[in-house]
């Protein structure tokens, strides 16, 4: 039978999929060189010696005792439930005999629930994005049963990692690991809430490391994720995989199932793509990623190594260049076997994009090809998609991540479109008070905050932050020929 990837992510009353054959079955209910920077203050560093030394006198028993990773990691593993109003539109059939509505419209509420992992002190949560996808609202329990309503700082439908951010102090946190030295046959533990059982762990070793397993459904997705046969449920998605010291390693994404639950195999995404994410996350509101412009690549084996008349038979053929990306720049060509990135094996396209997504545009990395059975190294300047070195700062106002929305101004050609002369638009909604108070949806035009015009984006958020009490947005929305209020309680 075809296995079925399932997400992590479980409903207590519905799955959310990604594709009709991948679902993130919730384990929610329902580089080369080293790893990226953090920024100051958001993780702790990783406790030594990380693996087991088994010719150390009293080490046979480690492994079988995994106190001390459960002791360090279930305190820093929270419960989330996601909360989200699902309109139902209904066709009366009728309507042209009975004069009647043409559609009526059910509102009704999605609950489901998924892990994340506490990695800031001042109460930064890592989990999956499809865990807080589309969330009205996020409600996070401690270890110690503790609530909070979290707010998202940010997402990532590449990697389908979140940033969640709740209003408390000196929690308890998982210091993470470098996941390119995690090994096949290591030890690990797996901690979560499945089926809204909390704080359950379950252990297991690592099956594999760099499956590329296509479920994300994101043009630049990125997909190394390390395989574990530790039991992995709906409900365990954006929980922890932690070596046996409880560093963690990875943060538990899918499984493969053909039945929803539970089968042998579980995947995590590598901590070191996490760091990175949630660094860029929490200072940028969004991830700067990098590209090497290798536009198209090959895993590299023995039939292919032969029609290309060389001995190589692991690595990353490139067979299509972006001329504006850095690799075609410093010298590397189609043909070209990529074999190292700063120092370490390239055995996958899927390591390759994993190692190169670790880094921001504008840093340098060393690649070696193999051209002709003869080697070269080149010193490689990583872009952006567009081919430029620059970061893209942050624009959210820290009052719109509250609010959770993300605006931007329209251009001269959609205000023409759209027959108007001046708007804002809401491009992106988040759990916030927005979508608790409101009906309100992506893609809604502001007219109006309190009878006042609003014409850009900085003019609707100054608006607001200056509302005392209620405030109303009038606006519409594309394609739909009607007005639309919000009332948003801001507060004192």
């Amino acid at each position: 039978m075809k296995p079925v990837w399932q997400s992590v992510l479980a409903s207590t009353f519905v799955s959310l999929s990604l594709l009709s054959a991948y679902h993130f079955s919730g384990l929610g209910n329902s580089p080369a060189a080293s790893p990226t920077a953090s920024v100051p203050g958001l993780f702790a560093e990783p406790t030594t010696n990380r693996l087991v030394n088994f010719a150390d006198e009293g080490a046979s028993t480690a492994p079988f005792d995994f106190r001390e990773a459960a002791s360090v990691a279930m305190p820093a593993v929270v419960h989330i439930k996601s909360i989200r109003t699902v309109t139902q539109t209904i066709y009366d059939p009728f309507y042209e005999f009975f004069g009647r509505a043409p559609r009526q419209y059910n509102n009704r509420q999605q609950v489901s629930s998924g892990s994340g992992v506490i990695i800031g002190t001042e109460g930064y949560i890592v989990t999956n994005n499809h865990v807080i996808k589309d969330a009205d609202q996020l409600t996070v329990t401690l270890f110690d049963n503790r609530s909070y309503t979290a707010i998202v700082i940010g997402t990532d439908p590449s990697t389908d990692l979140g940033l969640i951010k709740i209003e408390a102090g000196n929690l308890p946190i998982l210091p993470f690991a470098n996941s390119d030295e995690v090994m096949v046959g290591e030890w690990v533990l797996a901690v979560g809430n499945p089926f809204s059982l909390s704080s359950t762990a379950t252990a297991g070793i690592v099956s594999a490391i760099g499956r590329d397993l296509q479920i994300i459904e994101d043009k630049m997705a990125i997909e190394s994720f390390i395989q574990t046969d530790a039991a992995v449920n709906p409900g365990n998605s954006g929980g922890a995989l932690v070596d046996l010291k409880g560093n963690l390693i990875g943060v538990n994404t899918a499984i493969a199932s053909p039945t929803g639950t539970y089968a042998g195999y579980a995947f995590a995404v590598p901590a070191n793509i996490v760091r990175k994410v949630v660094n860029d996350l929490k200072a940028y509101d969004r991830v700067q990623r990098a590209f090497l412009g290798v536009v198209s690549g090959e895993n590299l084996n023995s039939s292919i190594a032969g029609d290309l008349g060389i001995t190589l038979n692991e690595g990353v053929l490139v067979k299509k260049l972006s001329e504006l990306g850095g690799a075609y720049k410093a010298g590397i060509r189609e043909g070209d076997v990529i074999v190292e990135v700063d120092g370490l094996p390239v055995k996958s396209d899927a390591k390759l994009l994993e190692m190169v997504g670790r880094h921001s545009p504008g840093d340098v990395i060393s690649v070696k090809i193999a051209r002709n059975n003869a080697f070269k190294t080149y010193s490689v300047t990583l872009t952006d998609s567009q081919g430029s070195t620059e970061l893209n700062n942050s624009t959210r106002d820290e009052f719109l991540t509250v609010l959770g929305m993300d605006l931007r101004d329209l251009t001269e050609e959609e205000l023409g479109t759209l027959g108007i002369q001046q708007g804002v638009l809401v491009e992106k909604l988040y759990a916030g008070k927005v979508r608790q108070n409101s009906d309100m949806r992506e893609n809604f035009i502001v007219l109006q905050v309190n009878g006042q015009q609003v014409s850009s984006a900085d003019e609707l958020t100054r608006a607001l932050s200056s509302t005392v009490g209620e405030a109303k947005l009038l606006g519409f929305y594309p394609r739909i020929n009607r007005m639309y209020e919000y009332a948003i309680p801001l507060g004192e």
